[in-house]
């Protein structure tokens, strides 16, 4: 229907009616992907993700899809533990709460108690969302092959291998398991994460590819802005719920009164830095850092006791970034930043990528204009950006992207999960105020990673650390903007100009905005760039 609608009725005769369209079609997919459920949540995610470069009416339907589903029924759970390990959730446990305290897309999450004695957090697999796994990635290969075949002209055919892999390893607890352990050993060896991060032990011995069985943690979820705040002590008004509480009545709020050191800077600094680790550093990415997989608590540490700790849950989606690429990605990162656009286009270009300075806007969430390049928007007489029709916009935008997407054989289909992983990071500090400086934070875990690489000669390697002297030098000057920002920010707080929690990231995102609506014709929603 979507596809027959676009196709009888996105023409230029119907220019003014194309806004009714979006709004039809946004309507029909958003209650495609919440009717379904299971991985239909996923890709409307995946859209979401992506929501600033859709219509008005889908930025408006998909920025906030949120992973959360009706519970299944207890009896349905009892079903899957009888096939997995042969007995019922009360013989596998001591004890085993029936009613689930989260339930989300593919899955959903009980507190049980071990016999040992230890409490842990039960996620079991929802038996429809098998079932139905090969018949949703089968539409969904149908659905792209008519945008670009039939529909739209665009290159989008080709993510679609990659995408169903990196979906269907989600349903492999397994594999889950396995994440958490490599993510864990990742965080070990870095000593400037491991006393702040950690990852949830898994118990393999109560685990199957449909039931992973894991420690259970105490503490705030990040979605909780308010809770997260408080713990942190930048908020005392009233104590802060906690993300994973017991399902028993009457429960003390182990975080009453407790407020932890270094506010919601520190929490963001050690984000930022985990996730620039991941991508810069090891090669193993978590793609779904939204803020209802990330829990603070005090750090367990008796001498970290008064500061924070960050707990990353739900690894199902990871993506491995090999050497090569990766070097080019923290290489092009260096180059953004030290405004060396000959290194940005050189990689760009290897990776089939034809508008360069399109894609470091995107990267950086900031416009980004090379050299000396022509100004490419359209104005009236006034000097200002001419005002285009909804056919003009969308035609506009499509030239825009299959010239972004030049050679879609070259084009490292990792950048798509990356791409994403860094919007939702950028969401949760926007969120929180903007309280660090995230570009300068990934810069620099980018730069120092070049000179860490294995197998340089002497040579290289000096010139790695020449590179990244220069790089720090230049890095200067971003701090002194971002300090701008929050001086004016502070100002205009103080005399009424801006409300309370707005920061750099807003800044970028009102900037994104024009850069949009003067270079695309795209009309961009507050927020949108959220995550």
């Amino acid at each position: 229907m979507i596809t027959l609608d676009y196709k009888l009725n996105f023409t230029p005769e119907k220019s003014h009616l194309i806004p009714q369209l979006h709004e039809r079609v946004a309507d029909r997919m958003y209650h495609l992907f919440t009717s379904n459920g299971g991985l239909y949540i996923k890709i409307g995610q995946a859209i979401g993700a992506n929501a600033p470069l859709m219509p008005r009416p889908m930025q408006d339907k998909f920025a906030r899809l949120f992973d959360s589903a009706p519970q299944i029924p207890y009896s349905t759970i009892h079903s899957v533990f009888v096939r997995e390990f042969g007995a019922t959730p009360s013989e596998v446990f001591a004890e085993f709460d029936e009613n689930a305290i989260a339930s989300a897309s593919i899955a959903q999450v009980h507190k049980a108690r071990l016999h040992s004695g230890e409490w842990v957090a039960v996620k079991v697999q929802k038996p429809d969302v098998g079932k139905q796994i090969e018949w949703d990635l089968a539409a969904f290969r149908a659905v792209m092959w008519m945008f670009e075949k039939w529909v739209f002209d665009m290159p989008v055919y080709f993510v679609v291998d990659f995408i169903n892999d990196h979906l269907r390893q989600e349903l492999d607890f397994v594999q889950e398991a396995e994440n958490a352990r490599t993510t864990a050993a990742f965080v070990a060896s870095e000593p400037r994460l491991a006393p702040h991060v950690h990852i949830p032990t898994v118990y393999p011995e109560y685990s199957t590819k449909k039931v992973l069985t894991a420690e259970w943690i105490d503490g705030v979820r990040l979605s909780d802005r308010v809770a997260v705040r408080r713990l942190m002590g930048e908020e005392t008004s009233n104590p802060p719920a906690f993300a994973l509480s017991s399902s028993s009545k009457g429960t003390t709020n182990p975080f009453d009164g407790v407020h932890l050191k270094g506010g919601t800077r520190s929490i963001m600094h050690t984000m930022v830095s985990l996730f620039s680790a991941q991508m810069f550093s090891w090669g193993f990415v978590h793609c779904d850092p939204h803020p209802g997989n990330i829990i603070i608590r005090p750090n367990p540490n008796p001498s970290l006791r008064s500061h924070a700790q960050l707990v990353l849950l739900d690894h199902g989606l990871y993506v491995r970034v090999e050497d090569k690429f990766r070097r080019e990605y923290a290489g092009l990162w260096r180059g953004l930043l030290a405004a060396d656009w000959g290194a940005v286009e050189s990689a760009t270009k290897g990776w089939g990528i034809g508008s360069p300075d399109l894609f470091a806007s995107a990267t950086l969430m900031r416009p980004v204009k090379f050299g000396n390049r022509p100004n490419e928007r359209k104005e009236n007489g006034n000097g200002e950006p001419e005002e285009l029709d909804q056919y003009e916009q969308s035609v506009r935008m499509k030239a825009k992207l299959k010239g972004f997407l030049s050679d879609t054989d070259k084009m490292p289909k990792e950048l798509i999960f990356l791409g994403r992983n860094m919007r939702i990071v950028q969401g949760n500090n926007q969120a929180l105020g903007s309280p660090v400086n995230r570009i300068k934070i990934t810069g620099y875990w980018a730069s120092q990673s070049l000179t860490r690489a294995p197998n340089l000669s002497l040579t290289q390697r000096m010139r790695e650390y020449y590179h990244d002297l220069t790089f720090r030098s230049i890095m200067f000057s971003l701090d002194v903007v971002f300090w701008a920002s929050k001086v004016r920010q502070w100002v205009r707080v103080r005399l009424g100009l801006r409300r309370s929690g707005e920061g750099f990231e807003d800044e970028l995102e009102r900037s994104m905005r024009g850069f949009a609506k003067s270079t695309l014709g795209v009309d961009v929603a507050p927020g949108a760039f959220e995550g």
